[in-house]
């Protein structure tokens, strides 16, 4: 098992458990709660196979449903003892945007898209699954909020790009840049860093 394919199951996972744990803080049934874990592993990585014009992978390789299945079964088992650790729904979430943000730039990559587009669809893969959760649950997605969120993964995915211009081992570049990802995520979270919102230009109704 090479480490882009190791990386992209974790990442799966962990999206998966994002998604269900979204979904028991929102008193969602068992029913609710793992298609939202299911939905939120699997659509940023799916809209970016189909973009690449090519079938996802998680309905040919069933290793993906297991690993979903896991990380659905993780959330529903020990829901109260992930809720009693601090920004336990934010960790989960950065692991897995960091993972799919490596794994949607090497695969845009092999398939031969130009390093701008990789970037964009790195970004795409790891973010895409957080809006369809968010959307679902009637709350805006994070990509759309001041938060820095979609910048630390075209920073990841910037960053997996140069190095793999040097030819650095695949091992050492996602590690690399998924840690990139993860740090930045986590450390904008913790410092409340955010991007500037855009000036309202329009005045105010009295």
């Amino acid at each position: 098992m090479n480490i882009i394919y190791g990386l992209d199951l974790l990442g799966t996972m962990m999206f998966a458990i994002s998604g269900a744990m979204a979904a028991n803080r929102n008193n969602v049934d068992v029913f609710g709660a793992g298609f939202m874990g299911f939905v939120t592993a699997i659509g940023g990585g799916s809209l970016r196979d189909i973009f690449l014009n090519i079938r996802p992978v998680w309905v040919e390789d069933g290793n993906y449903i297991m690993v979903i299945s896991l990380g659905v079964l993780i959330s529903l088992t020990f829901n109260k003892q992930l809720y009693a650790l601090a920004r336990t729904l934010t960790l989960f979430d950065a692991i897995g945007i960091g993972f799919f943000t490596v794994v949607g730039v090497e695969k845009s990559l092999m398939y031969e898209s130009n390093a701008f587009a990789a970037i964009l669809l790195g970004m795409f893969s790891a973010s895409m699954g957080g809006v369809i959760r968010d959307v679902l649950l009637n709350r805006t997605p994070l990509i759309l909020r001041k938060e820095i969120y979609a910048t630390a993964c075209i920073a990841g995915a910037t960053l997996f790009v140069i190095l793999d211009s040097f030819a650095i081992t695949p091992a050492m570049n996602a590690f690399a840049s998924a840690s990139l990802v993860f740090t930045i995520r986590i450390i904008s979270v913790r410092y409340n860093w955010s991007l500037p919102a855009v000036k309202q230009i329009y005045p105010k109704k009295t």
